[in-house]
């Protein structure tokens, strides 16, 4: 049944089979990989200043514990792809020229924070380029956006099913393609596919208890990984086949579900911008939108509210989404961005612009209680 849900990601993501298994979510992916590398004094892994927290921090922990250090690429959205890109080739050159190895370049397909999309594809071709091992944080990718990848060839991918493919949590799928199963010996947790290096001292080879298998010691590895509860992986093809019936303004399947959050996404944008009186985030030539997510600044002042302190300012965040969720029965992304506030919107499938004229009238409120003090009183 496990083989059976690798295929059918597989087909929708077009990737070989035989580099797919399934992890319990983007940041076990992130981690396998860095964890797995071996890093040499010299060794530099590059990732972008809109990484999520988990992964950057990752990042720091393995700067802590081996030889390898981190440049991340500084930037304020919104930015155009080839400016971000000319960032990352700068950093290289840099690199290079300090006489140090550029050795890994994480990124992701769409941004959590604020929720964009960058030029995954340009990325990964200047790691291949440039000899870089390139590392794709898709967590919002598979079921949001179209993605092949056998045209892409990364080094390495992830992506969560519990997000826009609509399993169950957690799941996600996890593609290394053969070339690098080698370097990809163990699982998080190690466990019993884990296949020990020669120790060339005559003692026995630790053998696995697992039943013999034909398949090859990546796929056997992810297969058994502790105790976890697989049943979200066994849903990932009737997610797969439920989504090849959705139809909308003349598009099947997966056309039509990729065009519908868009269309909503960008819809709701421009209502809750028109109806704040303010904008939407957005490059000129309307690339950071092209997916699920649109950000609308909040009509708050950050000076008169907060005084200018960014720890006041996530006071307000924190106590927003807090109330949202006590009060309104419903929860909205906020980010404190560039000394703004900003609501990241989600384009699913299920919503309307009904339920986001919804949501712009709750915010309203929200919004008049934040101006008339009540996030003090709960942080007094």
């Amino acid at each position: 049944m496990l083989d059976e849900s690798r295929k059918a990601v597989a087909e929708l993501l077009n990737a070989p089979v035989e580099g797919v298994v399934f992890v319990p979510n983007a940041s076990t992916g992130t981690n396998t990989v860095l964890r797995n590398l071996v890093f040499s004094p010299g060794d530099v892994i590059i990732y972008f200043s809109t990484v999520y927290g988990a992964c950057g921090k990752t990042v720091t922990y393995i700067t802590e514990t081996t030889p390898a250090t981190s440049r991340m690429i500084e930037y304020t959205y919104p930015l155009s792809d080839s400016e971000l890109c000319a960032k990352f080739e700068e950093a290289v050159k840099e690199i290079k020229a300090s006489g140090k190895n550029p050795r890994i370049a994480i990124y992701d397909t769409v941004a959590s924070q604020p929720g964009v999309r960058m030029p995954f594809e340009r990325l990964t071709e200047l790691c291949r380029q440039y000899g870089i091992f390139s590392c794709i944080d898709g967590a919002h990718c598979v079921g949001g956006i179209t993605i092949d990848l056998k045209k892409l060839d990364p080094d390495a991918f992830v992506s969560n099913c519990h997000k826009w493919l609509h399993v169950p949590r957690g799941c996600a799928v996890f593609y290394v393609p053969e070339r690098h199963h080698a370097l990809m010996r163990s699982t998080i947790p190690t466990s019993h596919g884990f296949v020990p290096a020669p120790t060339n001292d005559g003692s026995p080879a630790i053998r696995s208890p697992l039943p013999p298998s034909a398949k090859s010691e990546f796929v056997n590895s992810f297969e058994f990984v502790g105790t976890v509860d697989d049943s979200p992986v066994l849903c990932v093809p009737a997610a797969i086949e439920w989504r090849k019936r959705i139809t909308w303004n003349g598009k099947q399947g997966e056309d039509a579900i990729y065009a519908y959050m868009a269309h909503i996404a960008r819809e709701a944008g421009d209502l809750m911008a028109a109806a704040f009186e303010t904008e939407v985030m957005d490059n000129a030539e309307g690339t950071l939108t092209d997916c699920f997510f649109t950000n609308v600044r909040l009509p708050l002042n950050f000076e008169e509210l907060a005084q200018g302190d960014s720890g006041k300012a996530f006071q307000i965040l924190h106590w927003m989404n807090q109330t949202l969720v006590d009060e309104y029965d419903t929860f909205l992304g906020f980010n404190f961005y560039d000394g703004a506030w900003w609501v990241r919107l989600s384009g699913q499938i299920y919503l309307t612009k009904e339920d986001f004229q919804w949501g712009t009238d709750v915010l309203k409120e929200v919004f008049e209680r934040v101006k008339k003090g009540e996030w003090e009183s709960k942080n007094a």
